[in-house]
C-alpha cells in the first residue's frame, strides 16, 4: 500500500514537471531555492529555535542540514514555539507527529516545499489574519514589545489548536471574555462570558457539542461543597433550604435522600478527595447553571451554561466562575443551535424550558467547542484587537528560542 502511494505521488510529480536532477538528500534545486525563500521571511514563524541551524544552512548549503532543518521548521509549525513544559496543566495541547522519514519520503517524490508543510498550517483563519498583522507590527518602528508579544503567542496557541477545526465551530476566547458560533469562517452569533477566576481557569481544549440541558439540576462538586456548602451549613442550619439544595447518596435526585443531621459535615469541612453524599440544586430561575446548559463532555467538567449572576456582565474584567462559562444571552445562543443543530423547533425546546423540568436535546451535527486562550484577535473589519493577560500566560508560556 506505502509502495502505491509513493509511486502514485512520484507520478504526479513527474506530470506537473517537479520532479528534477536530485541530490543524496533527494533535494532539487528549485526545492531548496523554494525552502529558502521561505525561510528568508520566515514565512510561517517557525524559524524560532532553528535559527542556528538556518545560519549553517545558508553558508554551506548542506542539504543533509536543509533536511534536518525542514524537519525542525515543520515541527515548530505543527506543534509551536512554545516549551511544552511551560504550557500549564490546564492547557490541552494538540500535538502532531512530524516524521523525517515522511519529509524525506516527500522531498524525494519532488513535492514542493509549499504542499509538504501546508497539513500543518493551522486551517483556523486567524492564523493567516494574525499572521498578516504580525508581519505588518514587525514592520513599524512605534510597535510595543508588548503588542508584538501578544500577537506572536497567540499565533503559536493557534498552532496548538486541534488540527482540523475547519470552518464551523463555536469559539470561547477566555481573556476576550466572549463567545463566537462561526459558521464557514464567518461569525453567527457572539456573546459575552464569564470566565474562570485565576485560582480557578476555564481550561484550554477542544471538544464536540453533543447535547443541550434544559432546566439542569446543579451537582456540587466535592471541593465547593468542602470548602463553601459545607462551613456555610454549618454555620446556618437553613442554608440548604435557602439556596434550594438537597442532599442525596449520589448526584440523582432519585436516590436516598438524606439530613443534613444524620451525617457527620464536620469530618469533610475543608480539606480535598471524596465527600460520600452529594448537594444537588434543584431546577428553578435562581440556579446556580441557570435555565440551560450546553454539553461538550471533556476531563475537564467544563460546559457553557445561563447564570443568575447577569449583574456581572456590566464588568470588562469577568473572570468569576470555577471555570466553566457562563452566557451573557444563554436564551439567544439556545434559539441558535436548536433551530440548526437540534431535530427540535424553538417553540419545542420553550416547552420543555417553561415546563420548569430538566429535559435534554441531542445536537444532530458536527459542531466543535474549542476554548482558546487568545490576547490578540483579529476581528471580521480588520481590526485588530489586544485583551488583558488574565491568567499571565503571556508570561508564563516561554518560546523555545
Amino acid at each position: 500500500m506505502k509502495t502505491r502511494i509513493v509511486l502514485a505521488v512520484l507520478f504526479a510529480a513527474i506530470l506537473s514537471g517537479c520532479v528534477g536532477p536530485r541530490d543524496a538528500e533527494g533535494w532539487s534545486s528549485s526545492q531548496k531555492r523554494e525552502f529558502m525563500k521561505i525561510l528568508s521571511s520566515d514565512k510561517y514563524v517557525s524559524l524560532c529555535n532553528q535559527k542556528p541551524l538556518y545560519d549553517k544552512v545558508r553558508q554551506s548549503q548542506n542539504s543533509r542540514l536543509m533536511t534536518k532543518l525542514l524537519v525542525g521548521y515543520t515541527d515548530n509549525l505543527a506543534n509551536s514555539c512554545i516549551d511544552s513544559s511551560t504550557l500549564g496543566k490546564e492547557y490541552d495541547a494538540y500535538w502532531q507527529k512530524v516524521g523525517t522519514s515522511d519529509i524525506q519520503m516527500k522531498l524525494r517524490a519532488g513535492q514542493s516545499i509549499e504542499t509538504i508543510l501546508k497539513p500543518y498550517i493551522p486551517e483556523y483563519k486567524q492564523f493567516g489574519l494574525l499572521l498578516a498583522k504580525y508581519k505588518a507590527l514587525q514592520r513599524t518602528p512605534e510597535t510595543s514589545a508588548e503588542a508584538l508579544h501578544k500577537v506572536r503567542m497567540s499565533l503559536e496557541r493557534i498552532k496548538l489548536m486541534r488540527p482540523g477545526l475547519g470552518k464551523t465551530y463555536v469559539l470561547v476566547n477566555i481573556p476576550e471574555f466572549k463567545v463566537r458560533v462561526i459558521e464557514n469562517d464567518r461569525t453567527s452569533v457572539s456573546m459575552g462570558v464569564i470566565t474562570g477566576k485565576k485560582k480557578h481557569p476555564t481550561p484550554v481544549f477542544s471538544e464536540r457539542l453533543q447535547y443541550i440541558v434544559l432546566n439542569p439540576t446543579w451537582n456540587v462538586p466535592d471541593s465547593i461543597a468542602r470548602n463553601e456548602v459545607i462551613p456555610k451549613l454549618l454555620r446556618d442550619p437553613a442554608y440548604l433550604k435557602k439556596h434550594r439544595l438537597v442532599m442525596r447518596k449520589d448526584y440523582n435526585l432519585d436516590s436516598s435522600a438524606l439530613n443534613q443531621d444524620s451525617v457527620n459535615l464536620a469530618a469533610y469541612k475543608g480539606g480535598k478527595g471524596d465527600v460520600p453524599f452529594k448537594f444537588i440544586e434543584v431546577p428553578s430561575n435562581r440556579n446556580a447553571l441557570g435555565r440551560v446548559k450546553f454539553i461538550f463532555p471533556n476531563h475537564h467538567s467544563v460546559y457553557m451554561h445561563d447564570t443568575p449572576t447577569k449583574y456581572l456582565f456590566k464588568r470588562k474584567v469577568r473572570a468569576y466562575s470555577h471555570g466553566c462559562v457562563r452566557l451573557q444571552d444563554p436564551k439567544r445562543m439556545l434559539q441558535y443551535l436548536t433551530e440548526h443543530y437540534t431535530d427540535y423547533s424553538f417553540e419545542e425546546a420553550m416547552k420543555k424550558y417553561d415546563s420548569l423540568k430538566t429535559a435534554y436535546m441531542k445536537i444532530v451535527k458536527p459542531l466543535w467547542v474549542h476554548t482558546a486562550y487568545l490576547t490578540a484577535y483579529v476581528e471580521e473589519d480588520g481590526t485588530l484587537r489586544l485583551f488583558p493577560d488574565i491568567y499571565g500566560l503571556d508570561r508564563k508560556q516561554k518560546l523555545n528560542f
